[in-house]
């Protein structure tokens, strides 16, 4: 039978904190504007732009995840993700990496999990171009650096409420729950995401692989696929135009679904490029892996189970 999920909407309880906003009215002058255009471009067309493209292995860019806002801008969307006041809480301590993290190292290991390749340079043209951007939609707001997480103060309020208000939840799951997340997913995703979550058109895929073999999606190390994050974002967002109109329920078994299908496996030392490239890693944790199968086993899951057969590995 399946399970019944009755909690208020996280749009509920993160009422008040979902910032909406537009970029500046103006660039920077001179090279530091020069700078921030570069970062907004590389944003926008992160997997085939000439200095991110040799970094990125699916076919995402970073606006699919941080959403454009009534500018049309990469990250000004309002909510979770939002870039508004991004850089005012850097440095940051980060958990995952069990140390202060840079806006700089923030974006760069992204591109090893979302973007399923590998590190950006710390100080390459395109590191610094994308920090500059951020830090621009920021230009104004006061500083306050971040002892907790490696957010800017809207997310910092998003993010920890929503892996609380998820987690239990995702603990009670089961295949009639996957089952359930199939059907929503052909209802509310499909048109957008393809029915197998190859995309559609410039909407990203989800999962899987190309016809070449290439994978299309973030991989088992991003945020979005630990279930309680994912869930956490798509309850706020999707679908587009339409965040906070799924419930607690359907958003669980959308998430359950689309989380459940096969991406690529996490290796943080795969992830990082050789020494004489990336120059010093920030981070006291150089070993990491995730699989589908763990991240779900982290919630007490067994994806087989979930799944309702052997196929994922």
């Amino acid at each position: 039978m399946k399970v019944l999920i009755k909690v208020a909407l996280l749009s509920s309880v993160v009422a008040g904190v979902l910032m909406a906003g537009t970029a500046p009215k103006a660039y920077p002058e001179g090279e530091v504007g020069k700078m921030v255009k570069l970062g907004e471009d590389i944003a926008l067309h992160t997997n085939t732009h000439p200095l991110t493209k040799d970094y990125v292995g699916n076919k995402l860019n970073c606006a699919n995840c941080h959403l454009k806002g009534e500018d049309g801008k990469p990250g000004t969307a309002g909510s979770i993700a939002s870039w508004l006041d991004t850089a005012t809480g850097f440095p940051a301590w980060s958990k995952r990496e069990k140390s202060v993290q840079t806006l700089q190292d923030r974006s760069n290991n992204c591109f090893m999990r979302s973007m399923n390749g590998k590190r950006l340079p710390q100080d390459s043209k395109a590191s610094i171009a994308i920090a500059a951007y951020i830090t621009w939609l920021a230009e104004g707001k006061a500083i306050k650096m971040d002892r907790k997480g490696p957010w800017g103060p809207t997310n910092a309020a998003i993010w920890p409420k929503g892996i609380k208000h998820f987690k239990p939840l995702f603990k009670k799951a089961t295949h009639a729950n996957y089952l359930n997340g199939k059907k929503l997913y052909g209802q509310k995703c499909a048109s957008c995401h393809g029915d197998h979550g190859q995309g559609v058109g410039a909407f990203p895929p989800l999962w899987g692989k190309d016809a070449k073999g290439k994978w299309l999606s973030y991989n088992t190390g991003a945020g979005m696929s630990k279930l309680p994050k994912g869930a956490t974002w798509i309850q706020l967002k999707m679908p587009l135009g339409q965040g906070g109109t799924l419930s607690d329920a359907d958003t669980v078994d959308i998430t359950l679904y689309v989380d459940a299908q096969e991406r690529a496996d996490f290796d943080l030392e795969k992830a990082l490029p050789p020494k004489e490239e990336m120059g010093i890693y920030n981070s006291n944790v150089l070993k990491e892996k995730h699989s589908v199968r763990s991240n779900f086993k982290a919630l007490g899951l067994y994806i087989d189970t979930i799944r309702g057969d052997k196929k994922i590995k």
